[in-house]
């Protein structure tokens, strides 16, 4: 059971209901944070990652026999800022309470942006899932489509789109919902997420995948494994979360959630910055940009490679509450143009300005004013923090194990003119202009921000998957719904550990007795031959 759950959604302080918010119930995860009745620690290392990847294809159960298919499945509509992407999940019918044996069927990402774009055409968020959900019917069997939960989870460009236009963002999600009741599955509800919920549910999927928890030994029985958990770190279009397990005292209760996974007590540490995703940051990255050069007709960008331009109504920039404080008093639909001069360490500086790191009330913080506990043992780093990681390791192939290695590849960038970075990676021109400023960003937001330095840093793992299931909120959230993952140790595998010792012990005395008895025989027969 889900117990004391309804505090996280007490910590949104910048997103109100559009109901009353819970964590989802009906889960096995047992939450509980500070402020309410209270629950009953080296952690999986970087290179653990790399190491699982190869070892959960050994792991993998087969769920066919006889051409009946034995698996279960459930399907997950991760609704972004930026896009949307379908998640299907399958299982052994008789392992539902296992770790680690949920794996990702398949996926699908939908057309277009993400469903908070439909603000002023909300039935267009409805029909824009269409295309993926209709793959879905091919890729969950027929006669399991009645049993197959389905869920939404809309995240951080929701809950700005709830705070904007409560009334588009309940137009969004009622058009959604009448989509998802069309089709044959079993619908369980589409809802906006808070920001810590997307932080603890990916927590909880990067260590349910990397049986971080708990796992079955060869007997079958449960074992605690001697690693540690590690921290997750999110870095989507519209917020960045960062959620880790800690002994250290968490000064402010809205931070610390209690989870009880197996009969085991975790407390973690999680915060969700809204405004601090990479869509919004780049548009907040404008408006400083803009205030600085009292908004000129033409405005330098350091954030952009030399040869770059492009023309940008304001509108386009103070459409979104993250910078909305800032708009200017000129008509939206001035259009200024931008020019790209290359400069990393101005573009450092700038970026700078997006954080507070001098407010803080408790005994340290990260930024902003929030308190965060020292960051200890390793971490998996996923989203944009992968992508813009993989664009530094793979395209400028730069090797990222430090902080300085960070800086050094987002200066490089920086100055590597427009013809160049299209020569590099012309599939990626969409967002070619814009790494620059996302690799200066995570450098600033890892170091200054979350204070990794050069003894933590390289205990990030920047993964996009473990094995081959894509980590993220959308695992752990259909794991807590279909109550997949017991708060307490099932009991039944205690009685099977005891039927498999019992089993053991008679197998030895039988091998043993055996043994003997040929033994003496042999001995008797060699007797006999030398008489």
């Amino acid at each position: 059971m889900l117990l004391g759950c309804h505090c996280l959604y007490k910590w949104e302080r910048l997103c109100e209901p559009v109901t009353k918010r819970e964590l989802p119930s009906g889960g096995g995860i047992d939450v509980k944070s500070a402020g309410q009745s209270q629950g009953d620690g080296g952690h999986g290392g970087a290179g653990d990652v790399r190491r699982h990847q190869r070892g959960r294809a050994e792991h993998r159960r087969h769920t066919i026999a006889n051409g009946v298919d034995f698996s279960m499945y459930g399907i997950v509509l991760d609704a972004g800022s930026s896009h949307t992407a379908m998640f299907i999940y399958k299982w052994p019918a008789d392992k539902e309470n296992d770790t680690g044996v949920v794996s990702e069927h398949s996926m699908c990402d939908v057309e277009g942006p993400g469903i908070s774009s439909y603000s002023s055409d909300p039935p267009a968020a409805g029909k824009s899932l269409e295309h993926c959900l209709n793959q879905a019917l091919r890729d969950v069997p027929k006669e399991k489509h009645a049993v197959t939960p389905l869920y939404l989870g809309a995240t951080a460009g929701m809950r700005l789109l709830n705070i904007a236009n409560l009334q588009a963002s309940n137009a969004v999600l009622s058009t959604v919902t009448a989509m998802l009741k069309s089709y044959p599955f079993d619908f369980r509800g589409a809802k906006i997420l808070s920001g810590e919920e997307e932080g603890v549910f990916g927590w909880v999927t990067a260590n349910y995948l990397l049986e971080n928890f708990i796992k079955r030994g060869w007997l079958g029985e449960w074992i605690q494994p001697k690693k540690k958990t590690l921290g997750a770190m999110d870095f989507g279009g519209a917020s960045t979360q960062i959620t880790f397990e800690t002994r250290d005292t968490i000064e402010d209760p809205r931070n610390e959630v209690m989870l009880k996974l197996y009969g085991q007590p975790y407390k973690v540490y999680t915060h969700s910055f809204l405004c601090y995703g990479r869509d919004q940051v780049l548009k907040r990255l404008l408006s400083k940009l803009l205030q600085a050069e009292s908004y000129q007709a033409t405005v330098p960008n350091p954030c952009w490679p030399t040869g770059y331009r492009k023309s940008l109504s304001l509108s386009s920039i103070y459409d979104s509450p993250c910078t909305e404080k800032e708009r200017p008093s000129l008509p939206l639909n001035t259009i200024i143009t931008m020019a790209g001069t290359g400069n990393g360490s101005l573009c450092a500086l700038h970026i700078s300005k997006l954080f507070n790191f001098t407010t803080c009330s408790f005994s340290r913080c990260s930024f902003d004013g929030i308190f965060q506990p020292e960051v200890s043992g390793n971490f998996i780093a996923f989203s944009a923090f992968f992508y813009t990681v993989d664009f530094i390791q793979t395209v400028m192939e730069r090797p990222v194990h430090l902080p300085k290695d960070l800086k050094d590849a987002a200066e490089t960038i920086c100055a590597t003119s427009w013809s160049e970075l299209l020569q590099k990676a012309p599939k990626l021109e969409k967002r070619l202009s814009d790494y620059c400023a996302t690799s200066m960003f995570v450098y600033l937001l890892t170091t200054r921000g979350y204070n990794f330095n050069n003894h933590s840093f390289p205990n990030i793992a920047f993964q996009k998957k473990a094995g081959e299931t894509s980590i993220g909120w959308a695992l752990g959230y259909m794991l807590n719904l279909t109550n997949m993952i017991p708060a307490e140790e099932p009991a039944s595998h205690k009685s099977m550990l005891y039927n498999y010792w019992v089993i053991l012990i008679l197998l030895f005395v039988v091998t043993t007795l055996t043994a003997l008895v040929t033994a003496v025989y042999l001995l008797r027969r060699s007797k006999s031959s030398a008489i």
